[in-house]
């Protein structure tokens, strides 16, 4: 099964609405262009802490998914912390995926 979360990610890449690393996404975030922080699981806690803090006091949603290879996989880079998706429709999909485990709403799950 193909990953929908990661592929949404990699649709917002190719629009030019994702900044990725823990310096960008704050910087997003502080700028209130930030729809959605993703969180790789396996990030520090101290990272986890400074973008939830900091996305929580500017209202920004926080999501945990995926890995810091995964996210550099996608982007084509070097591993990243954390992906922030700077499109308020992108967003929004992503967080209904990540809440119903990789299914929308309503779709059949092909049973």
């Amino acid at each position: 099964m193909t990953d929908r979360v990661l592929s949404m990610i990699g649709i917002a890449k190719k629009a030019g609405k994702v900044c990725s690393g823990t310096f960008l996404s704050e910087d997003a975030i502080r700028k209130g262009k930030a729809f959605l922080v993703i969180i790789a699981k396996d990030s520090s806690q101290g990272t986890r802490k400074v973008l939830t803090d900091k996305a929580t006091y500017y209202g920004a949603p926080v999501a945990v998914y995926g890995t810091k290879e995964t996210f550099g996989s996608i982007l084509g880079c070097n591993e990243r912390s954390a992906v922030t998706i700077l499109d308020e429709g992108i967003a929004r999909k992503i967080q209904q995926l990540i809440q119903f485990g990789g299914i929308p709403n309503g779709e059949d799950q092909g049973q």
